[in-house]
C-alpha cells in the first residue's frame, strides 16, 4: 500500500491514520523498522516537526519503538496489542505457555472441525515454511515461521473473536517464544508440527489438541505442576 501525500501540514488524524495504516495492512510488519523520519517527509509531503509528533503518537500507543540511533520499529498491529505488550512484558513464562496452551488447543480443536481446502493450504504451506527456517538455522526466522504456522492453525478455527484475542496477544506470544527457543536451535529439542496438522486434517478434534498441547509441552502435565522446557 503506498503513501498518499497530505495536504494538510499540522499534526492530524490524517497522518497518524496514514502510519497505522502501513502497520494494520502489514506493509510494515511486526519488527520492522519503519522509514526514516526524511524519508516520511518526502513520500506525505508534511513538515518534519509533524512527522515526529505522529510518530511519538503511535509509540505512546504501543504501536512503534523509537530506538535512539537505530530507527523506529513497529512493535504491535494494534493499539490493543501495544497495550497487551507492555502489560505483560514481565509476566510468568509458565503462565504465558499455559495461555497458549488454553487458547491453541481450542483452536486446534475447532480447525479440526472446521477447515476448508484453502485452511490446509495455508496451513501446508506455514508448515513447510516452519520447517524450511529451521533447517536453515536462524532463530528468528524460525520464531517468525512458526508463530505463522499456529496463527493459522487459529484462523482455521473460523472464531472472529479467538482470533482477535489471538492476534493482540501476539507479541506477548513471541516474546514467550524467544524465552523458549533462546540464542540457539538445538537438534534435540526439534518437535515436528506434522501432528498438528494431520489430525486438523483428518477432523479428529482430540488428535488435533492434543498435538497442539504438546506442542507447547503441556499435555502431560496438570494443575500445579510446572511446564517443562519448551518444545517446538
Amino acid at each position: 500500500m503506498a503513501l498518499s501525500t497530505t495536504r494538510r501540514t499540522p499534526l492530524s488524524d490524517q497522518v497518524i491514520a496514514q502510519l497505522r495504516a502501513q502497520i494494520t495492512s502489514g506493509e510494515w510488519p511486526v519488527g520492522s523498522r519503519i522509514p526514516t523520519e526524511a524519508e516520511l517527509v518526502d513520500q506525505l509531503g508534511v513538515a518534519r516537526n509533524t512527522i515526529r509528533e505522529a510518530v511519538r503518537a503511535l509509540a505512546h500507543n504501543g504501536l512503534v519503538d523509537i530506538r535512539q540511533g537505530s530507527g523506529t520499529y513497529v512493535l504491535a498491529t494494534s493499539e490493543l496489542a501495544g497495550v497487551m505488550h507492555r502489560r505483560f512484558a514481565d509476566a510468568d513464562q509458565d503462565q504465558v505457555a499455559e495461555l497458549r496452551a488454553t487458547l491453541e488447543t481450542s483452536a486446534a480443536g475447532f480447525a479440526a472441525t472446521r477447515r476448508t481446502a484453502r485452511d490446509l493450504e495455508l496451513l501446508e504451506s506455514a508448515l513447510a515454511r516452519r520447517d524450511a527456517a529451521w533447517h536453515a538455522g536462524d532463530p528468528e526466522d524460525f520464531i517468525q515461521a512458526d508463530a505463522a504456522f499456529h496463527h493459522a492453525v487459529v484462523a482455521a478455527a473460523h472464531n472472529d473473536v479467538l482470533a482477535a484475542v489471538y492476534a493482540d496477544l501476539g507479541e506477548v506470544l513471541l516474546a514467550h517464544l524467544r524465552h523458549d527457543v533462546g540464542p540457539d536451535l538445538l537438534p534435540h529439542r526439534w518437535v515436528p508440527h506434522t501432528d498438528i496438522l494431520d489430525a486438523i486434517r483428518d477432523g479428529d478434534v482430540e488428535k488435533a489438541a492434543k498435538a497442539a498441547g504438546k506442542a507447547i509441552g503441556r499435555t502431560t502435565q496438570g494443575p500445579g505442576e510446572r511446564r517443562g522446557q519448551g518444545c517446538w
